[in-house]
C-alpha cells in the first residue's frame, strides 16, 4: 500500500506560491506517495485540516507556509505517531531554520522521503476555552508589540523587512515594566522590557542564537528576560544575550531561568504573542508539552536537538 500524505496549504503566506506546491506533489508522487491537499481559508483551518488527516490514518501531515500554519497544525498532532512535514514559504519560518530544514521546496519535500523522526517538545497556553500551543517561543514586551503593530500585508511583500522597520520605529518608546515571573513555583519580581518563553535557542536561524543551551527536546522551557530603558540599553542587553561567551558580566539586564511551568504576570496588560503571531495580554501561563510531536527533519543536521 502507498504511503499518504497531506499537504495543508497556507495560500497567503509571504512565500507561498502554486508553483511550490506542485513541487512538493511532484517530489511525493515521483516517490510513489499518494497526495491530498487541502487549502486553508482561516486561523482555525489547519488544525482542522491536521485532525481530519489524522484520523483519516494519513502517513505524514506536511505544511506548507509559515510558523503560524504550522504550529495549528501541530497542535491536532499531539500525542500522535504522525509526523509534521514542514515546507517553510512563511515570513520568519522559525522552526524550520532551527530544525535545519531547507528552504528550497523541493529539498523540503524530499525530507518527507529520507528524512529523519525526531520527537520535540512544544509549549502550550489556556487562551480562553481553547489550549493552544507553540513550538519557537512566546513572550510580552517589545518583541510582541513589534508583532501587534506589523502591518500583514508589509510582511507579504517585504518578509523580515517589516519587522526591522517596526522594530526601528518602536525602539524610541523601549521602556520596562514590573513583570512577577513564577518558574516551577519559583516566584521573581523584576523590571523587563522583554520576558521571552523559549521552546528554540535561535531567534533568526541561524545567525542570531541565544547563548544559554535551549534545546527542542530537553522537557523545558527557559525563560529571557531583558531590562532596557533606552535603545543603547536595548542593544546592550541583546548584544550580551547572544554573546558566546556565557562569563562576561551582563551588567544586570538578563535574567535567566528554566522549568516546566511559567506564569508571567505584569502591572499593566501587556501584549503577549505566540510564534510571531500577537495572541491577547498578560497575564499568561505557558507549559511544556515533552515530546509533543514527531517532525521530519535532515539526517544528521537537527539544529538544537539534543544528540
Amino acid at each position: 500500500m502507498a504511503s499518504r500524505a497531506l499537504i495543508i496549504y497556507n495560500p497567503v503566506a509571504a512565500r507561498s506560491r502554486q508553483s511550490s506546491l506542485e513541487v512538493a506533489e511532484n517530489v511525493l508522487r515521483r516517490a510513489g506517495w499518494e497526495v491530498e491537499v487541502a487549502a486553508t481559508e482561516g486561523p482555525q483551518d489547519p488544525r482542522r485540516l491536521a485532525a481530519q488527516g489524522r484520523v483519516a490514518g494519513v502517513d505524514v501531515v506536511a505544511v506548507l507556509g509559515g510558523d503560524g500554519t504550522t504550529v495549528r497544525a501541530a497542535a491536532a498532532l499531539v500525542g500522535s505517531e504522525i509526523p509534521l512535514a514542514l515546507l517553510p514559504t512563511g515570513t520568519g519560518n522559525l522552526l524550520a531554520g532551527n530544525l535545519r530544514i531547507p528552504r528550497s521546496t523541493q529539498a523540503a519535500a524530499e525530507l518527507i522521503v529520507k528524512g529523519e523522526r525526531q520527537r520535540i517538545d512544544l509549549g502550550k497556553m489556556e487562551r480562553g476555552q481553547e489550549t493552544v500551543y507553540f513550538s519557537v517561543a512566546c513572550g510580552t514586551g517589545i518583541d510582541a508589540e513589534v508583532m501587534r503593530h506589523t502591518d500583514p500585508e508589509q510582511k507579504r511583500r517585504w518578509g523580515i523587512g517589516a519587522y526591522i522597520a517596526t522594530t526601528l520605529r518602536l525602539l524610541p518608546g523601549l521602556q520596562s515594566h514590573r513583570h512577577i515571573v513564577t518558574v516551577d513555583g519559583v516566584e521573581t519580581e523584576f523590571d523587563a522590557a522583554m520576558v521571552l518563553v523559549m521552546n528554540c535557542r535561535e531567534v533568526i536561524p541561524p545567525v542570531l542564537r541565544f547563548k544559554r543551551p535551549i534545546s527542542l527536546n530537553d522537557g523545558l522551557l527557559d525563560v529571557v528576560a531583558v531590562r532596557a530603558d533606552s535603545v543603547i540599553e536595548g542593544f546592550r542587553a541583546v548584544w550580551q544575550a547572544v554573546r558566546n561567551d556565557p562569563t562576561e558580566d551582563d551588567g544586570g539586564l538578563i535574567r535567566y531561568a528554566r522549568g516546566r511551568v511559567v506564569t508571567v504576570v505584569t502591572d499593566t496588560p501587556l501584549a503577549v504573542e505566540m510564534d510571531g503571531d500577537p495572541d491577547g495580554e498578560t497575564p499568561f501561563t505557558a507549559e511544556v508539552v515533552p515530546g509533543a510531536i514527531t517532525v521530519i527533519t535532515p539526517n544528521g543536521g537537527r539544529g538544537d536537538l539534543d544528540e
